[in-house]
């Protein structure tokens, strides 16, 4: 179940903190966890905030922690992403042990179109027009302004977080709306729009050239030689049997082969996006499968040839994650992802996050660049997906350069802008990993993978991670100072 194009910026589960964007999590829950009896919250949204002859309605949901709240304290906002917000964030993570220490009121305010906060009656293209990053900007702008004047708090100084998309949310909110928020924690964020993102597998490779320089030419020698048998039918039946697929391997196309093998490398790329996070509390499975483990099973010999052990990895995860079998058939993802029903298989997010890459983003996790591990699932594939789910163009070009004008890309240009990143993480290859000024600055965390200064700490944290949330709350205390 993850979209099967470049994605999840911010995760299914964790809507602060976004998943890989290629699809939201294929295997995980999701789960809103042992803090669902959290008291969901309803907020009266404008539909369309740059029409002023239209004046639709919706329910937009938050959540609110007053805990930590002492009078003349700041407001947190922490932004949802391309998920359902997930109430856990409510009870856990860093930013609510800065909230502690500011004497912080904590929101969550979920992105429109994600969970339950549902704007139109389905999800026709029709309707998505209405999902858009600004429209997204312009719901935090009224739902601040809104909510500061109910609850006395005009005055307060507001604090936005995010992590993955909704951390270029958080960026682009004090960027577009300074008078409202007073800074922001961007956390892994990708400010840079791009059609074509072949870095993020660059990436990859060197996080697993970290653990062992053989694992990631293990890999791709693997994933070569699948690449290969797909050419010949009489192997079919085998690559059916070996990686447990859902139904007898056809390729009927070469989307059908692109759609299998990105399926099989994502079991490699979310676990290099995610690697050591501490993402338990969200009721994510599987937190114990890391690069050390994946490589492990690519250089064990006794396993096979590398074909055998990419094989024995997806049974690993299909195990870890209880999957009877992998559905591999592009017709059927694309049937899926049509489905414009709020019941629909990938209304969860799928439907709706691939809509904003082929409409802003792009951030196509191609297989371009000969710096990577894996083969198969080029640019073409990828804008394909957007004709055949919406009946969109297949050249996103003016749109990503729209996109990049609109909030300056690697050139924002505000103040009071912390940009955390991990060097594991690929997703920082499209964010802020050098200052900017003096008050628009990189935090680079070397070791860590995405949103990790995010998450609860432990004692197992490499200490640079510890460093790097304390170095964030020191300029927290600064700029609420200011």
């Amino acid at each position: 179940m993850m979209y099967l194009l470049a994605i999840v910026l911010a995760c299914v589960l964790c809507a602060p903190c976004a998943a890989r964007y290629s699809r939201p999590h294929r295997y995980e829950a999701q789960l809103e966890s042992a803090a669902a009896a959290e008291e969901e919250q309803w907020f009266i949204q404008r539909l369309d905030h740059f029409n002023g002859a239209e004046t639709r309605v919706w329910k937009q949901r938050y959540f609110v922690n007053d805990t930590f709240y002492r009078p003349g304290g700041p407001v947190f906002l922490m932004i949802g992403g391309e998920g359902p917000a997930n109430p856990a964030w409510m009870q856990y993570g860093t930013w609510l042990l800065y909230a502690q220490k500011l004497g912080a009121l904590c929101l969550l305010l979920e992105h429109r179109f994600y969970g339950k906060s549902h704007p139109t009656e389905d999800l026709s293209t029709e309707n998505l027009r209405f999902l858009s990053s600004r429209q997204a900007l312009a719901d935090l702008a009224h739902f601040r302004t809104v909510t500061a004047a109910t609850r006395g708090l005009t005055n307060s100084k507001w604090v936005a977080f995010g992590g993955s998309y909704p951390g270029s949310l958080a960026a682009w909110f004090r960027l577009k709306y300074p008078h409202l928020v007073h800074a922001s924690v961007a956390t892994s964020a990708p400010v840079h729009a791009t059609v074509n993102f072949p870095e993020y597998l660059e990436v990859v490779w060197r996080s697993l050239a970290a653990e062992n320089p053989e694992c990631p030419l293990v890999v791709k020698k693997a994933s070569d030689t699948l690449g290969e048998r797909l050419n010949d039918p009489k192997t079919y039946d085998n690559i059916t049997k070996d990686f447990r697929l859902c139904s007898k391997l056809q390729i009927q196309s070469k989307m059908d082969s692109a759609y299998l093998l990105e399926s099989l490398a994502g079991n490699f790329m979310d676990v290099v996006q995610y690697n050591e996070d501490n993402r338990a509390f969200e009721g994510v499975v599987g937190t114990n499968i890391t690069i050390k483990v994946l490589c492990s099973v690519m250089l064990d010999s006794s396993l096979g040839e590398p074909y055998d052990r990419y094989a024995a990895v997806a049974r690993l995860m299909q195990s870890t994650f209880s999957q009877a079998c992998i559905n591999t058939q592009y017709k059927s993802y694309i049937q899926d992802m049509s489905n414009t029903s709020w019941s629909g298989p990938e209304a969860g997010g799928g439907r709706q996050w691939v809509y904003q890459t082929c409409t802003e983003f792009g951030f196509y996790q191609s297989t371009d660049s000969p710096n990577q591990p894996f083969s198969g699932f080029p640019l073409h594939y990828h804008l394909q997906q957007c004709a055949d789910i919406y009946n969109l163009s297949t050249s996103l070009d003016d749109a990503i350069q729209q996109t990049n004008e609109e909030y300056g890309g690697y050139d924002i240009r505000t103040t009071r802008i912390v940009f955390p990143n991990g060097s594991i993480d690929p997703w920082h290859a499209l964010g802020v990993t050098q200052d900017i000024t003096s008050d628009l600055l990189a935090v680079f965390i070397e070791g860590t993978a995405h949103c990790a200064n995010m998450y609860p700490a432990r004692a197992e944290d490499l200490p640079q991670l510890s460093l790097a949330r304390d170095h964030i709350f020191i300029l927290l205390q600064k700029w609420l100072a200011e």
